[in-house]
């Protein structure tokens, strides 16, 4: 699995820099990871076990993509996050099975946490967004009629896609200092 881990890192890597040059995450790279993650894993299946683990493989895989795209798909669905960035969850689950999908994608999602507050600190907005982001969850609360309008500037959009590849990192060094703990016991 080290060498779908350090695809994860490669192609989030990619995300990453296409994220903060452009403010998009191409589709090219995430279809075509999702798509060699499965034939991959396939194949990695076909050499360890036969055909039927080769299934075993691709279905996991395949796995790892809907799982890591459930909570994604729903901030996407509530428009807490870009198309980008589920689709990029979708793939690195693809490339890395289910758990170590979802761990890869907590530690992105916590990298998200502690970054944004010192970067809305930095550019002197983190109260203008904090008192949006009260309304938006009062609004949700509220009936139509009383719900207020916010204005667009009072909103505010982070790339994702460098946290994804912090949190890529991440699971690759735990992973590695692991099996190279576990190596030495």
């Amino acid at each position: 699995m080290l060498v779908f881990l350090l695809a994860a890192v490669v192609v989030s890597a990619i995300a990453a820099i296409c994220d903060l040059r452009t403010g998009r995450i191409p589709n090219w790279l995430m279809f075509g990871t999702l798509g060699l993650a499965v034939a991959g894993h396939f194949v990695r299946g076909a050499l360890l076990g036969g055909l039927g683990e080769a299934g075993a493989q691709a279905a996991l895989s395949l796995a790892g993509a809907l799982f890591c795209a459930l909570s994604p798909g729903v901030l996407y669905l509530k428009h807490g996050m870009g198309g980008g960035d589920l689709k990029l969850f979708a793939a690195l689950g693809a490339l890395c099975h289910p758990m170590l999908g979802i761990e890869l994608e907590l530690y992105a999602f916590a990298l998200t946490v502690l970054v944004v507050p010192g970067k809305l600190v930095y550019e002197g907005r983190l109260l203008r967004v904090l008192g949006s982001s009260y309304a938006l969850v009062r609004n949700a609360f509220l009936p139509a009629s009383k719900r207020r309008t916010l204005p667009p500037d009072a909103m505010s959009w982070v790339p994702l896609g460098p946290a994804v590849f912090g949190g890529a990192l991440v699971t690759l060094a735990l992973h590695h200092a692991a099996g190279a703990l576990s190596r030495l016991l």
